[in-house]
Order: structure tokens, then C-alpha cells, then sequence
């Protein structure tokens, strides 16, 4: 039977995301997917799905899905947020049956931006070009190919049972986000490079899927700030005329003529992206041996995700002896607050 989950209220930034769309490049379609693939593949694991399967990405603001014809398995990764299926509490990393006409009711993202809301089975649609991935500036994704809206319903699979599931919370990284230098870096001067490492950096507001805007300081480019037009990788931070960066993400364009003065390493891409408008960031230069350990890291780190799912009612040694941590409170009448 198949299921459906009715949208009742969201915001603007929420679509269906999958890892992404490779390959078109070349045809000036850029891969869109998911900000942050860890919390896409951790919502995934928690229903047993691919780490990269399509999963509903929910931006800051509240959201209300209801389920509508058959029950739903549900897995949920993200910032903290209260949040309750059915009038149950739950955690921020919990897999779940919504039964048919329950609610599941999202509050506002609490130190992050984004959570993903994967579905056991997955959505039920055509890809378009490979991917379910929403690109907004394109038209394209599936089974909606926009930002969703109250009044939508997704149809999806149905899954009737098992118990609650669980995922610990990583440790959050506070360090700066790691960068290597280029590939425009000669077009700036050795002062000018440090000033951009050294500088605090706050996330404009006019940011969004396509890239974050930085608030700082100038950088001046000692070559101009034009270039010839070439590809734009996935967190280039390109210096447009006005001495601003840019930071280019998921549905950014795939070429640019902007000199780019260094690019975000993947693995920390989704702590950048889950970084919120006025937020402190600041930059460290690594080399590209660096970055590739990081990546490699990375992806061990998503690839173990399905063996650290538990039972939401098992023993988790982790989240036992953080609640236990002197300073540490919880509170019994506040699910939020629980870590299992």
C-alpha cells in the first residue's frame, strides 16, 4: 500500500534532497543534494535506507507533516529542535512510525539549519537526471520539483512497524572550516590571503542553497578581480568585485569568472552549510594530502553509521555518561533534552 505524507506547514527551505546528480556538469547543471551528507545519511540509517537515498531536507523553521492511508517509518538527523510525532517527544536522531492522520511537528532549528526527514522505502517518483534532488534555479527534481509548500503531499512507501531507533549525537566540531588555497590564489597577495584566514567571518543573510554570503573584511585582488570563466567545485569561495566572499554550494552555477582564493574540503562542507546566518566562521588553510585524509575519514564515518544504530529504548554507554556529566541537565517533562 502506499502512503502518503501530507505537507501542512514548512518553510521555504525544504525540498527532497539525495546525495546529488552527477555527471551534468558539463551541461551547465550543477549536482544539487543534500548541504550536509552526513545528517542525510545518519536520517537514512536510522530506517535502514542507502546513506545517499532521497529524504526530505527541512530548513530552519517549523515544520507539520501529517501521514495519510498507511503508516510510515520516519528517520530524523539534525540540530536540535523540539519536536513530537503523535504528541511523542522525540530526540533529535530517532527513527519512528508515524501511524495513518498522526502529526509529526518540527520547532525551529536550534545551532544548525538544516535536519533531514528520511522515509523507509524511500519517496516514490521518476528521478530526473539520475536524482531526485530539488534544483530550484533549474526546474528540476521529483516527486516535486521545487521547494516544498504547505497543501503538497508526497506519496512514499508504507512501512508498518519495528521499534523506535537511535542514533548518538556526534561530538560537535567547533575548530574552523578547512580550506586548500586556490586555484586563484596568485591573484591575491601573501597579506591579503592571511587577512582572509585570519579574519572572523559572519554568514550574510543573503544566503541560501546556491551559496553563503560572508561578512568581513575586503579582500583586494592584486590581479583584478576577473577571470576567464572556468568550473566551480562545491565549496569554491570566489572574491567578486566588491572584496566580499562567496562561498558556492549545491546549486551554485558550474562555471564562474570570479577568482577563487580557496575551496571548503568536503569533509567539513556540512558543518559549514549547517552554519546560521550571522553566525561566526573562521578559515584554516590544509594542504590537499590533508584534505584527502579528511575525506577519506569521512566517508569511514558514514559508511559505520548503520552499525551504531540501536534501539531507542537500548543501552548507549555514550549518551549515559554525558547525561551524567556534572553541569549536565535533564529534564524528565522535556523530551528535547534527552540524549536516548
Amino acid at each position: 500500500m502506499t502512503a502518503v505524507l501530507h505537507v501542512e506547514a514548512c518553510g521555504p527551505a525544504t525540498s527532497v534532497q539525495d546525495a546529488g546528480r552527477a555527471g551534468f556538469l558539463r551541461y551547465g547543471l550543477s549536482s544539487a543534494g543534500a548541504m550536509d551528507r552526513f545528517a542525510l545519511a545518519a536520517a537514512n540509517a536510522l530506517v535502514g535506507a542507502p546513506a545517499g537515498q532521497a529524504a526530505l531536507e527541512i530548513g530552519p523553521l517549523p515544520a507539520r507533516f501529517v501521514a495519510k492511508n498507511a503508516p510510515v517509518r520516519l528517520g530524523l538527523f539534525g540540530p536540535a529542535r523540539a519536536t513530537a510525532a503523535g504528541g511523542r517527544k522525540l530526540g533529535p536522531a530517532r527513527g519512528f512510525v508515524l501511524a495513518p492522520d498522526e502529526t509529526l511537528e518540527l520547532g525551529p532549528a536550534r545551532g544548525g539549519l538544516y535536519s533531514y526527514l528520511a522515509v523507509a522505502g524511500g519517496m516514490l517518483g521518476a528521478p530526473a537526471f539520475g536524482s531526485f534532488s530539488v534544483h530550484a534555479r533549474a526546474g528540476l527534481g521529483s516527486p516535486i520539483p521545487r521547494p516544498l509548500r504547505a497543501g503538497d503531499a508526497l506519496a512514499v512507501a508504507a512501512d508498518p512497524g519495528g521499534s523506535d531507533t537511535h542514533l548518538p549525537m556526534p561530538a560537535a566540531e567547533t575548530g574552523p572550516i578547512r580550506v586548500i588555497l586556490g586555484p586563484q590564489d596568485d591573484y591575491f597577495s601573501a597579506a591579503e590571503i592571511a587577512r582572509f584566514l585570519a579574519a572572523e567571518w559572519r554568514v550574510g543573510l543573503a544566503s541560501d542553497r546556491m551559496g553563503y554570503r560572508l561578512d568581513g573584511p575586503r579582500i583586494e585582488a592584486a590581479r583584478g578581480h576577473n577571470i576567464v570563466s572556468d568550473g566551480i567545485a562545491n565549496g569554491a569561495v570566489q572574491i567578486p568585485g566588491g572584496g566580499q566572499p562567496l562561498v558556492l554550494l549545491a546549486d551554485r552555477g558550474t562555471t564562474g569568472g570570479y577568482p577563487k582564493i580557496a575551496c571548503i574540503a568536503s569533509a567539513d562542507l556540512g558543518r559549514f552549510a549547517q552554519t546560521p546566518p550571522g553566525a561566526p566562521v573562521r578559515f584554516a588553510a590544509i594542504d590537499v594530502d590533508a584534505a584527502q585524509t579528511l575525506a577519506r575519514a569521512h566517508e569511514a564515518a558514514i559508511a559505520a553509521l548503520p552499525g551504531k544504530v540501536t534501539g531507542a529504548g537500548g543501552f548507549d554507554a555514550q549518551a549515559l555518561l554525558a547525561a551524567n556529566l556534572a553541569g549536565r541537565a535533564v529534564s524528565a517533562l522535556d523530551g528535547d533534552t534527552w540524549e536516548f
